[in-house]
């Protein structure tokens, strides 16, 4: 045999190396990802080891509500939340009934968990009700009001009722709201996913393999936010780690269906596994790499924020993305390579089946939805986005009626809550500001200027500074020309007591009039600020407490939310433009997205005031569901308008747009039936915050999905035609590059 016929034979036969690539590389791939998986998968169970619910994961970091915070422990010996015992009977107390309060003191002084100086029986004055105030350590607030409400209730009086309330109880209560975070959430989230997918593929094992796409990422991308908060790198809470778990599981599924109808497309094409894999990782990648940048760009601009918890869930949510685009492109890809056609058993695609032909003939028939939706736009598109965006501007006047100034602790759980109960009976026998007291940091020498002040202010009930020579921890301040008088209850004669000083400085303590989470509260700390800074000057006194908190964090949502959403779009923007390489088509991306999302929260206003009654939101809430909506909305005109301009560079600009959205039309809608699915699955959790968030960004997606998607964006820019890629060579050269569709 000559050397020239080995030569040809050798080119002839199949490389081995090629057969090993085919099967090594998803093999190896899915490897790898069971390893991170089994990794990762164990640490939902060990959340609570690395996540914090207390007040601090939510400051504002420059307020003075937080500074005050920082030096609480200084002046009152320790790291406390206060929790409030209120306990009244049928009527005026008798004696019997307080010595059995004040053996139940005694009781809960000793239990693990709360520091010293749990006051005694404190009685209102109509005789009705008592007051134990009890200091919980701040790093196991939630294990201890859970004991010290049973054993409340183990050792409660005949004929007494009593509740658990103040800032510790509400802390305990709102960290019960997140209890099902970790099981009920993600079997909820998971189990719509699911049903749709079957709806939707009709295939029992293609929804087992987007499912294992999501869970995967989301088990790799918590094993990765667990270390960096174990670290202290990051904030983990309860609201960030919801949003996580939705996150991950509704982009994953998105960059998910996007691959499936790629690789669909190619397989019905006639291509084996390996190049249809091939085919479709080319056609998914730059949309999934754009629209999953995209939202990163938009999370990590959240760190722009003051607040503590909006700063952590930029980095830790952005992670999840990351994730989410590496598993789909890369762990599904492996999956659907080793599963081929099999995937879509037993309705796997044939020959033809992913054809997006429109015919020239505008008025011959076609059959299918989205055909018919395409030709649909083609006669009628100035009409259709005319009236699609007068639809969406009637439906965002709904948002002069949000009311997004802040709610009342209270108010942050949904459904029963024993703190607020008690909250209620403590205003109906104290000052509502019990348990809950403001505090001012004033240096010593200014103690009697500023307790003249707040002695002045409207609200405040009593005025008293930390001592460690008072068996409370305080003596009441009284103002006797131009001198602090410190006096506590005791014998005649008694020593005065001496405020404690830190660092040259006092700490006042305010009781006030009003409950410290009302809007009286909040008027009253205004007005202290107010007057303080006048007497002492900017800066002179540091106001901090329950209500100085709120106001603070209000503030600071407010301030995030005007500098956050123009920096978020503008990001967007660019992104868009290097990837579209034009600037007219991304500025009405961006004008559409915005319609939605004010559409979007106007309908919620509505929806939260008349119909769920919800008493008012959070600042943050609009700018979550902008961040969320925006960066996540804009994905599926991402999905589109990259299939356009594919499809346009072929066939010309206004038949791209008809095949782009025939050849998007199922994968986008199906992707937003799936992240609408998994956001509404945040309602299950009983935090207002997130049930309202659950609401804008679900109702937003399907809006956003079936609307803006479906019929303003291809309407508009089938009306502009081929300018919509202005200025780029393809508005100049379109006409040219324009071809006969194929019949």
């Amino acid at each position: 045999m000559s050397q020239t016929t080995r030569r040809s034979l050798r080119q002839a036969a199949p490389r081995p190396i090629s057969r090993w690539v085919r099967i090594g590389i998803p093999v190896l791939l899915i490897l790898v990802w069971l390893v991170g998986g089994s990794i990762g998968g164990p640490y939902f169970g060990k959340v609570d080891e690395v996540s914090t619910n207390d007040q601090s994961s939510f400051l504002p970091e420059s307020a003075d509500a937080t500074k005050v915070a920082d030096v609480l422990p200084d002046f009152l010996g320790a790291d406390s939340i206060p929790a409030v015992v209120v306990a009244t009977g049928d009527g005026e107390l008798t004696d019997a009934q307080l010595s059995d309060l004040q053996g139940l003191a005694d009781a809960l002084a000793d239990l693990d968990g709360v520091n010293e100086g749990v006051s005694p029986p404190i009685v209102s004055e109509d005789g009705e009700a008592v007051q134990i105030f009890v200091p919980i350590d701040a790093d196991d607030s939630r294990e201890t009001v859970a004991a010290v409400r049973a054993s409340v209730t183990d050792v409660l009086p005949d004929g007494v009722e009593v509740w658990v309330t103040g800032p510790a109880g509400f802390t305990a209560d709102l960290v019960k709201g997140f209890t099902g975070i970790d099981g009920l959430l993600l079997g909820v989230a998971l189990g719509a996913v699911f049903l749709i997918l079957i709806i939707v593929y009709r295939s029992p094992l293609l929804p087992v393999l987007v499912l294992l796409t999501s869970v995967f990422a989301l088990c790799v991308a918590l094993l990765t936010v667990w270390w960096l908060a174990y670290a202290g790198i990051v904030v983990l809470n309860g609201q960030v780690q919801g949003i996580l778990f939705i996150l991950v599981i509704g982009a994953a599924t998105d960059y998910a269906l996007l691959y499936v109808a790629r690789f669909r497309e190619a397989i019905g094409s006639g291509l084996a596994r390996w190049d249809a894999t091939k085919a479709a990782w080319r056609g998914a990648f730059e949309p999934i790499i754009a629209s999953g940048g995209t939202v990163i760009a938009g999370l990590l601009c959240l760190l722009l924020s003051d607040l503590a918890t909006n700063r952590a869930l930029g980095p830790i949510a952005s992670i999840g993305i990351v994730f989410s685009v590496l598993a789909a492109l890369t762990f599904l890809p492996a999956l659907l390579a080793v599963f081929g056609r099999a995937a879509f058993w037993p309705f796997a695609p044939k020959p033809g089946d992913t054809r997006h032909d429109i015919p020239d003939d505008l008025t011959a028939p076609v059959r299918g939805l989205w055909p018919k939706t395409a030709r649909f736009i083609a006669r009628r598109s100035r009409v259709i986005w005319i009236l699609s965006t007068v639809l969406l501007l009637v439906a965002s006047v709904g948002v002069f009626q949000l009311k997004a100034d802040g709610v009342s602790s209270s108010d942050l759980v949904l459904g029963y809550s024993e703190a607020r109960d008690g909250q209620e009976v403590l205003a109906e026998h104290f000052p509502g500001g019990s348990g809950s007291p403001a505090y001012v940091v004033v240096a010593e020498d200014d103690l009697a200027a500023a307790a003249d002040v707040a002695t002045g202010v409207k609200g405040i009930d009593a005025v008293a500074v930390a001592s460690e020579d008072s068996p409370t921890g305080q003596a009441t301040v009284e103002v006797d020309g131009g001198e602090a008088v410190l006096t506590v209850p005791g014998p005649p004669g008694s020593a005065a007591p001496e405020p404690t000083v830190v660092d040259g400085e006092v700490l006042l303590v305010l009781t006030l009039d009003a409950a410290a989470d009302s809007a009286e509260a909040e008027a009253t700390v205004v007005d202290l600020r107010d007057d303080l800074e006048s007497e002492l000057g900017t800066g002179a006194a540091l106001v901090g407490g329950v209500t100085a908190v709120a106001i603070d964090t209000n503030d600071t949502s407010i301030r995030d939310r005007t500098l956050i959403i123009p920096v978020v779009l503008l990001v967007i923007l660019l992104i868009l433009m290097l990837l579209l390489r034009a600037i007219l088509a991304p500025v009405l991306l961006i004008l559409s997205v915005i319609l939605s999302f004010g559409a979007a929260l106007g309908v919620s206003a509505l929806v939260f005031n008349n119909v769920l009654g919800f008493p008012g939101a959070d600042p943050a809430v609009p700018l979550y569901g902008f961040v969320f909506l925006v960066a996540l909305g804009i994905d599926y005109n991402i999905f589109l308008m990259t299939r356009v301009r594919e499809e346009s560079l072929v066939h010309g600009t206004r038949p791209g747009i008809l095949r782009g959205l025939v050849a998007t039309g199922g994968v986008i809608t199906s992707a937003g039936l799936v992240l609408a699915a998994t956001f509404a699955a945040l309602g299950v959790i009983p935090i207002l915050f997130l049930a309202q968030l659950a609401f804008i960004v679900a109702f937003g997606v399907l809006l956003d999905t079936f609307l803006v998607r479906s019929l303003l964006v291809p309407a508009v820019s089938y009306d502009i035609g081929k300018a919509i890629w202005w200025p780029s060579g393809l508005s100049r050269t379109d006409a040219q590059a324009a071809r006969t569709l194929d019949s």
